[in-house]
């Protein structure tokens, strides 16, 4: 471990030190997608990772997993330097990539069968996550028998029958119309309880980091970098029209502003220069 980095506890969820993205170095088409990440999440925290579109949320969820390497610095998980994908940290896309073919628990437990676990063990996981996320009665249904929203509650449950540590989500609910998103993050926040994983939530939206939030990390535009770091204490369950709500979401808009209007400069010159 390098010495010049900022002491941190072997207890936290995630701890990401200078860490930096760079996507297809040493090509013409490289570009610099994340730029000295410090961050540190502690167990059981819900934090919202939110800016424009093209900051790099996604690919620093993409890191944490272990799917992809970072160009500089490091990241921990629970005093392990994060290299590979393990069954401690899960993630969540926007599509739920559920195998059509599959039943529902069978898509439940799918994880399950490369740790070797028996087919009797797996059904039995699969079943109680079902149950936590309320749809016991949907065991032998296909995904496409379910509805958006009881998707994206499958692909909740595969991650917690892995039994996570770190719950990666990125953008879960961004194809669901209002109330049925509104609907998920009251069930993601129950779940999450009940859980006890520490929890990093991908979002374009104000009113969602509000809702979710223990913190909301407020990233700039490409090369993302942490602009700042927003407590969110106010008490659940959390009134959106309540004044304390509404000055939170104005401060998280004023953040945002400058940095959406150079995304979008950014992507305007882009277009031009195609």
């Amino acid at each position: 471990m390098a010495s010049k980095m900022k002491p941190f506890s072997s207890k936290d969820a995630v701890v990401c030190r200078d860490v930096g993205k760079i996507w297809a170095e040493g090509t013409p088409r490289a570009h610099e997608a994340l730029r000295d990440i410090d961050l540190d999440v502690e167990p059981g925290e819900l934090v919202v990772l939110l800016g424009p579109s093209g900051c790099g949320k996604s690919t620093l969820l993409y890191l944490i997993a272990g799917l992809e390497r970072e160009t500089s610095g490091e990241i921990w998980s629970f005093h392990e330097r994060v290299e590979q994908p393990s069954p401690n940290r899960s993630l969540i896309f926007q599509e739920t990539s559920l195998f059509p073919w599959l039943t529902v628990w069978q898509n439940v437990a799918f994880g399950l069968s490369i740790n070797g676990m028996s087919a009797a063990e797996r059904r039995s996981v699969a079943e109680e996550a079902l149950a936590r996320v309320g749809l016991s009665e949907a065991m032998h249904k296909r995904p496409d028998e379910l509805s958006g929203g009881q998707r994206q509650r499958v692909a909740l449950a595969r991650a917690l029958a892995m039994r996570p540590k770190v719950l990666l989500m990125d953008e879960p609910f961004a194809a669901l119309d209002v109330q049925t998103r509104q609907k998920m993050q009251d069930f993601l926040l129950d779940v999450w309880r009940d859980s006890g994983a520490s929890v990093l939530f991908v979002t374009h939206h104000i009113d969602e980091a509000v809702a979710l939030s223990d913190r909301v990390v407020v990233f700039t535009s490409r090369p993302g970098r942490i602009k700042k770091i927003v407590t969110n204490d106010l008490p659940r369950p959390r009134d959106p029209f309540a004044p304390d709500s509404e000055a939170l979401r104005r401060e998280l808009t004023s953040l945002l502003k400058d940095e959406v209007d150079r995304a979008f400069a950014e992507q305007e010159d882009l277009a031009v220069g195609a």
